[in-house]
């Protein structure tokens, strides 16, 4: 079978001495700067719940939720029985090794602590938040690829990519396609839902299409992408990533229902 050579990216974008910034990092960066921007647009646009000033509060919030989740949630879904083994390796973040679905949970509980502090509905935050999600979504995927890692399973489509670190054998380009509809796609559907005053003003609605759309596309790319190594497929010959998700539409679905049932809220109300 015949594939694209993996291109040389070194995943280092600049290394003076000891400090290095991986591109990695730089997506991380870049992602919670566009998207606080993108947050505070929003909120400014249709003002319910947050203000532009809690926003730029929420920022330091969100990092520590996204980056301590996100770690904890690898060490606990994909590697539990190795850090278990080696607790202190836990600690070692910069060696890589991160979930989304426990920096999801990270944010969440960051979002409902930090809305309770300030006195309005963690729905109401949660959209916006939600809406700008799919930044990063996008700019992490696009660094996993440039990293070689979280490829796709083997394949003899005509734009499969020998990874460096899958074989000798074409792959699917699964971070692409991740990019592509869990970034590009998801935020085009939710910047149209999170523009309608009507739907900002029944909070949980943006928040809970986020939840159904990411999960839809995690499900399906799953199903290219190649399963954790530690882990292979599980119950019904699912992975981690599919069975993580199932929850996370299942909790949309329920976001966008209370949120049609209850009362719409008036602009500028918390």
């Amino acid at each position: 079978m015949n594939g694209i050579p993996f291109p040389a990216i070194d995943p280092v974008l600049i290394e003076i001495g000891p400090f290095a910034i991986r591109w990695y990092a730089l997506a991380y960066l870049v992602g919670f700067v566009a998207g606080w921007k993108y947050t505070v647009h929003l909120v400014r646009t249709v003002p319910v719940g947050p203000t532009p000033r809690d926003m730029d509060d929420f920022l330091t919030w969100a990092v520590v939720g996204t980056i301590l989740g996100g770690r904890l949630g690898y060490v606990l879904f994909y590697n539990s029985s190795f850090y278990l083994a080696h607790p202190l390796e836990a600690l070692r973040i910069w060696e890589g090794g991160m979930s989304f679905h426990g920096g999801l949970l990270g944010v969440i509980l960051a979002m409902i602590l930090f809305a309770r502090r300030r006195g309005f509905s963690p729905f109401a935050i949660g959209d916006v938040v939600a809406a700008a999600a799919p930044i990063g979504l996008f700019l992490g995927r696009l660094a996993n690829f440039v990293n070689g890692e979280l490829f796709g399973r083997v394949t003899d489509v005509p734009w499969a990519v020998i990874f460096p670190r899958g074989g000798d054998l074409p792959r699917h380009p699964s971070q692409i396609y991740e990019a592509l509809l869990e970034g590009l796609v998801l935020f085009l559907v939710l910047f149209v839902l999170a523009r309608r005053t009507e739907l900002r003003r029944r909070p949980g609605i943006v928040g809970g299409a986020f939840l159904i759309g990411y999960g839809l596309c995690r499900f399906a790319v799953e199903f290219f992408r190649e399963p954790d190594a530690q882990l292979g497929f599980l119950w019904l010959g699912a992975t981690m990533g599919q069975l993580l998700s199932l929850p996370m539409i299942a909790v949309g679905i329920s976001f966008v229902w209370l949120a049609c049932i209850r009362p719409p809220v008036a602009q500028g109300a918390s």
